[in-house]
């Protein structure tokens, strides 16, 4: 089954079209030709005539008109002058009339509410917009009501009433319940179009606290709600079953008006029980079965683009098992004006006639108004060349001052339509636009040769056959008046050219036209009906035969739509395959063949069967094809044919064509060409000079095949080559020659024996003769003795023995490059601020950089500083700036610095002569931190602080500032104390300080600029071990010192402070485990927990998988002691906390009770036999006379306030409870940062260091010694804060 389509019209509707009477010359669509023409304005866009503007939004009124000259706007609003200089809220676009009010700012939408016109006028003309009605949406809400609870029997009808308000444009209304969800509707309950909820009969369901009817206004995007109303249905006293009565319409009959091509809504509720069903028809005519619709379960009926057949009496009918009811509704259609014959725009030429009809329809029938250039035509100057005749304004001999714009108006009570047509008188010679010069036709089809044109008069057009062939006339020929012949059936012999003439009294014009007459597309082979089992395969084969000229695409398409988009459906050149069928794929397949000109298509059904039992089916790459036969031997291209091997249950998709070139690359196999898997022969296309040898190798889906043995050799014979070489290019290496280098042809492409190059150059816009010379065997030459940096225009062109190669395309090169010549000029440096700096320059002149521009390079560097502690130049410093820019920033200078600047321009051969050289100085800026802060000295009542200057003072620093808080055990600060330090100090004691208290200190220095960036530290002070107080500030007892901070009055507030490293908050330990519990408020890191015997030293790890603050340990042994360490993974060289614990029962102390070991038990007896031999030796040398080497130099200073020993007690002076607690003199043996205490014991664990922790080494050795324990070094940095004495290690940090 074949089936040829056209896709040209029907000839009726072609002649329809082109034949119109035309009674006077329309303005062409041509836009060259509109933009040349002096015309009057015609507006081309504008707002709908009723707008509803969002208050939200400006208010924009469209009103666009093109015309030449270009046309000016203006506006009414309300029938009177709009004068939009006057208010500040309305502008008009540039170029155009649309206004925007701006009632963003200020402007009220109200006072803008009106009608609007919009006037486009030129010397020529004014054309006139539509009335446009602007008016404000609005959604207003609903009046306050109080709705009482509905309370009703079952099976009664009920109406919830909505009342929307009304809304511009209206409200869409939908019920919903409380939880926002829509209300189900059915056939007994719904919606009507009015908004109200129709029960036909309630039932205990409809039993709800919240029915609620919602509006959506759409253009302001807001829904507002009625007040619930609330529903109770009782069962106690059911309504019966009863026939059906109308709910809405409420009376027998009704009458609907309904507009022209609108939408008609008819509705009808019924109540009753049971639920009655809605039925419609039309009295003595059927309803308008494609344009009609029921809706709302049946209770709406719809029709679209109502026509003057749809008036006259619907019924709709209610009808349950009890009766029926009905209501008939009378509907009669009127229609707003709408077109018959618009007002076209017409052309005239001047002592020319001509008419502006404007026929329009409307019921009732629209009266018609004319006016000119916006006025009406009875107020216009008398024109005896215009004779107004109703609908109709006929001109006779008009003059050049008659073109004007018309304006029709045809209004009835429905509406209004308002059109503009202008009238053009003027004189122009004929034109053709033509747009096309060539036309394609197919064959014993309709051809239609266009030959648009214009001129005023309108020209007359003739037809010629050829150039100078005779004037066209009937047989078989078709003349329409606007200037397209038509040849009704076009043969081969129609083929040529055909030329068209435009005459009038100014002049004539022709152009010629082709014709072409293409063979028709034919489906030669047509696909075939197919019986296919389930799962096999499917073929057709749709084979096309077309005119050689043009190129079919071939496509498939099942049932008339696309293939299904599948793996299984393989589409190849004029086949389809379909694998692996099933039932879903039965169907008509269609092959169609398109061209640009025609269509063609042929189908065939495929069915699919049950599939029966069959073998096991071995499945393979395909047999390699065989006798490979070379025929039709031409210079060019020679004829392969071969047999396919077998292909082993799987269908061969192409076949590969390889060739073996054993002149020039023996041995080696390229890819010539791929083709399909059903044909056995190809065309294969040679290049000259190649001694061919073929093979072919056949592809399936599980591979490919061996190749074939090769085919017979064929010998082409040698030609002149058929390209140049590529990628010329000429570049100099030295500033007097020019290289030229190009990529070689390779032997296959050489075509021929002896392969050389012509090389041709010549300096561009300098020598008018090309200086050529012929190499062989290279690809590149040197042409030496160029000027510096000139452009040549280069050629290379192969030739062989046989001959040469088209011309080649001109390259452009540049001889070599030499340094630039000149330095830039005008440098100017503008400092930003003290880091950045603004340079500028004069560009070089393109003469003097004798080479590609490559851009400019500033090089800058240091001078000599102010504080003149660097005398040597720094290293310079280098920006590259690309191509001509002559302005760049230098970043990164350093502050209170003089640099030295100079720039130089470069090319690809280097850089020019620098710049003269440019001082510039950056201000001063704030100094970078102290290099360092560090506590020297620490004492019970002060700390000695001792500093570096900053690295990078950036400036004169005038002083420096250091502030200090102390921090108690939660973390608290205390307020800041704020000292100023003159520059030329580089330490400070601070006296009068907290014993055993932590201090946080912050120092940094000043500029005039201001501070720069602080460094900070923290130290203790030293527990007073003797448990002397320190004096109390203003007892007059405290040491004077100008720095000292003791002077500063220190407030109880406090302030929380983080942790800066994690400390162990709390330990509790079991038999076998313990619980570490620790602080870090830091920067998020991972903690691991290390753990080792007191008495070992293979400390053991186990990491916290998470940033969590505590971990619990397990496998100790238990009544063994441990030390355990938490470590801050990404900080632990200093991140570290430390602590000891015992297993054994649960402890909520982490405090270990070190007097019940039996190591400090035996220790402490070494320690008190010790005491006792010392004081045994004392007693000794005493009564020999011999003196304490204290009391020696006690003596030898005879201080008054050093006591003597006292004869009657023994006792040493030096040691003795003065009452007064003075602290000891200079020059005591006793350490400087302790006190004794009174009745202490000399064997007091205070005196060994870390008092009753018991504090060890790693090895078990006791810290500390008799004489007393050693003052700690000074606290660096982020250390560890262990306490200076057993207090202090217990208000340590945790």
């Amino acid at each position: 089954m074949q089936e040829k389509k056209s896709t040209f019209p029907k000839r009726a509707s072609l002649v329809l079209f082109l034949c119109q009477v035309i009674t006077a010359l329309e303005v062409p669509l041509d836009p060259i030709l509109q933009k040349e023409l002096l015309q009057p304005p015609t507006i081309t866009h504008q707002s709908p005539k009723n707008y509803i503007v969002d208050p939200r939004e400006s208010i924009v009124i469209q009103c666009e008109a093109k015309g030449k000259p270009p046309p000016s706007f203006s506006w009414t609003r309300n029938g009177t002058h709009f004068d939009i200089d006057k208010d500040p809220y309305v502008t008009m676009k540039q170029n155009s009339g649309t206004l925007v009010i701006n009632t963003m700012n200020g402007a009220r939408v109200e006072a803008y509410e009106g009608e609007y016109q919009c006037t486009a006028r030129n010397d020529r003309g004014s054309a006139l917009s539509n009335n446009i009605v602007v008016r404000q949406s609005r959604s207003p809400l609903w009046t306050k009501e109080k709705i009482e609870p509905i309370v009703i029997q079952q099976g009664v009808p009920l109406v919830l009433p909505c009342n929307p308000p009304k809304g511009l444009p209206p409200p869409i209304i939908f019920w919903m319940d409380n939880s926002f969800q829509k209300l189900p509707q059915n056939k007994r309950v719904s919606q009507g179009l009015n908004g109200d909820l129709y029960f036909s009969n309630v039932q205990p369901e409809d039993t709800r606290d919240f029915y609620i009817c919602y509006a959506r206004f759409n253009l302001t995007q807001t829904i507002h709600q009625k007040q619930p109303i609330s529903l109770k249905v009782l069962s106690n006293s059911p309504a019966g079953e009863r026939r059906p009565s109308m709910l809405f319409p409420n009376n027998t009959t009704s009458n609907k008006t309904v507009l022209l091509g609108e939408v008609l809504l008819l509705e009808c509720i019924a109540e009753g029980l049971p639920t009655p069903e809605i039925h419609w028809r039309k009295e003595s005519a059927d309803l308008p079965a494609n344009r009609v619709f029921y809706e709302n379960f049946n209770k709406t009926l719809k029709i679209i683009d109502v026509t003057e057949a749809d008036a006259g009496k619907y019924k709709c009918i209610g009808r349950n098992i009890l009766g029926t009811t009905h209501h008939i509704i009378t509907v009669t259609v009127k229609a707003a004006p709408y077109w018959i014959t618009p007002p076209r725009n017409i052309v005239l030429s001047p002592g020319e006639d001509g008419s502006l009809t404007c026929r329009a329809s409307g019921s009732p029938t629209p009266s018609i108004t004319w006016l000119i250039n916006g006025v009406s035509i009875e107020l216009a100057p008398t024109d005896a060349s215009r004779r107004v005749d109703g609908d109709t304004i006929m001109f006779s001999k008009v003059q050049d001052g008659a073109t004007a714009v018309y304006q029709c108006n045809a209004s009835n009570k429905y509406g209004y339509l308002l059109a503009n047509a202008f009238v053009n008188v003027i004189a122009e010679p004929p034109r053709i636009m033509m747009s096309k010069h060539v036309y394609k036709v197919i064959a014993n089809n309709v051809a239609l040769l266009h030959c648009p044109f214009f001129g005023s008069p309108k020209p007359e057009i003739k037809w010629f056959k050829g150039a100078h062939g005779s004037v066209l006339h009937g047989n078989g020929y078709v003349f329409h008046d606007n200037g397209t012949l038509e040849i009704p059936v076009a043969q081969k012999d129609s083929s040529g050219n055909y030329t068209c003439v435009a005459t009038n009294s100014f002049g004539s014009v022709k152009d010629m036209i082709g014709l072409q007459i293409k063979d028709p597309t034919m489906i030669i082979k047509q696909p075939e009906y197919r019986v296919i089992q389930r799962y096999g395969s499917a073929h057709f084969e749709c084979r096309v035969k077309h005119d050689p000229t043009l190129k079919p695409v071939v496509i498939w398409l099942k049932d008339d739509t696309e293939l299904p988009n599948d793996e299984r459906f393989k589409v190849t050149k004029g086949h389809l395959t379909i694998k692996n069928v099933t039932e879903k794929d039965e169907g008509t397949y269609t092959c169609v063949a398109n061209t640009d000109l025609d269509t063609v298509s042929a189908s065939a059904v495929l069915t699919v069967v049950e599939a029966t039992p069959t073998p096991a089916i071995f499945y393979d790459r395909p047999d390699h094809p065989f006798d490979l036969e070379l025929t039709d031997h031409l210079e060019r291209s020679v004829q392969l044919s071969w047999v396919p091997g077998d292909d082993n249950n799987s269908p061969i998709t192409n076949f590969i064509i390889e060739y073996e070139d054993t002149m020039h690359d023996p041995g080696t196999w390229h890819f010539l060409t791929k083709v399909s898997g059903t044909q056995t022969t190809a065309r294969l296309n040679l290049s000259p000079f190649v001694n061919y040898s073929f093979r072919v190798i056949a592809v399936n889906e599980f591979g490919r095949s061996e190749p074939s043995e090769s085919s017979e050799q064929y010998m082409t014979k040698p030609a002149e080559p058929d390209k140049n070489p590529s990628g010329v290019k000429g570049v100099g290496t030295e500033p007097d020659n020019l290289v030229i280098a190009w990529e070689s042809i390779k032997g296959f492409d050489s075509n021929g024996p002896g392969l050389q190059y012509k090389v041709s150059w010549r300096q561009k816009d300098f020598d008018d003769e090309w200086t050529s010379i012929i190499v062989a065997n290279v690809s590149k030459y040197i042409v030496s003795g160029t000027p510096t940096f000139e452009p040549y225009e280069i050629k290379v062109q192969a030739l062989n023995d046989i001959g040469y190669a088209p011309d080649p395309s001109v390259v452009i090169g540049y001889s070599g490059e030499d340094l630039p010549m000149t330095a830039p000029s005008n440098v100017e440096l503008e400092v930003i601020n003290n880091t950045l700096a603004k340079v500028q320059w004069d560009s070089v002149p393109s003469t003097s950089i004798r080479g590609h521009l490559q851009g400019y390079r500033v090089y800058y560097w240091k001078a000599e500083n102010h504080t003149k502690r660097n005398k040597r130049h720094m290293e310079k410093r280098m920006l590259t700036f690309h191509g001509n820019k002559t302005h760049g920033m230098l970043p990164g200078l350093e502050p209170y610095t003089s640099y030295i600047l100079n720039v130089r321009v470069f090319n690809g051969k280097g850089e020019g002569p620098p710049s003269t050289d440019k001082y510039f100085e950056t201000p001063e800026g704030v100094p970078s931190a102290p290099l360092k802060l560090d506590v020297v000295e620490r004492t019970i009542e002060s700390l000695t602080l001792m500093w570096k200057p900053p690295a990078h003072p950036n400036g004169v620093l005038t002083h420096y500032t250091l502030i200090f808080q102390s921090i108690n055990a939660t973390h608290e600060l205390s307020p800041p104390v704020e000292i100023t330090v003159p520059t030329n100090e580089t330490s400070l004691v601070l006296r009068n300080l907290n014993q055993s208290t932590r201090y946080k200190f912050y120092l940094y220095a000043h500029t005039v600029v201001g501070p720069g960036i602080q460094i900070t530290q923290e130290a203790i002070t030293v527990l007073d071990q003797a448990g002397i107080p320190p004096p109390a500030v203003g007892t007059g007892k405290e040491p004077l010192s100008a720095t000292s901070p003791a002077m500063h009055t220190v407030s109880p507030t406090h302030y929380k402070v983080r942790p800066i490293l994690p400390r162990i908050k709390n330990i509790t330990s079991a038999e076998t485990s313990a619980t570490i519990i620790w602080d870090y408020e830091g920067p998020e890191v991972k903690f691991y927990i290390k753990y080792v015997e007191i008495s070992k030293e293979d400390w053991k790890k186990e990491f916290v998988n998470d940033t969590r603050s505590f971990y619990v340990l397990k496998g100790f042994t238990p009544g063994t002691s441990y030390k355990v360490r938490v470590v801050a993974d990404e900080f632990s060289d200093y991140g570290v906390s430390e602590d000891s614990f015992q297993t054994g029962p649960a402890m909520a102390s982490r405090q270990v009770d070190i007097a019940t070991q039996g190591w400090f038990i035996g220790l402490m007896c070494a320690v008190a036999l010790l005491i006792l031999v010392l004081l045994i030796i004392c007693f000794i040398r005493r009564n020999k006379g011999g003196k304490y080497p204290v009391k020696e130099k006690e003596d030898a200073h005879a201080d008054p306030e050093i006591q003597p020993m006292k004869e009657d007690d023994g006792t040493f002076g030096e040691y003795s409870d003065a009452e007064d607690h003075k602290p000891l003199k200079k020059g005591s043996r006793t350490p400087s940062d302790r006190t004794v205490k009174k009745d202490d014991s000399d064997d007091s664990l205070v005196d060994y260091g870390e008092g009753v922790n018991g504090q060890f080494n790693e090895d078990g050795s006791f810290i500390g010694q008799y004489s007393g324990k050693k003052e700690k070094e000074p606290v660096e940095g982020n250390e560890s804060s262990e306490a200076p004495s057993p207090v202090n290690a217990m208000n340590s940090f945790v």
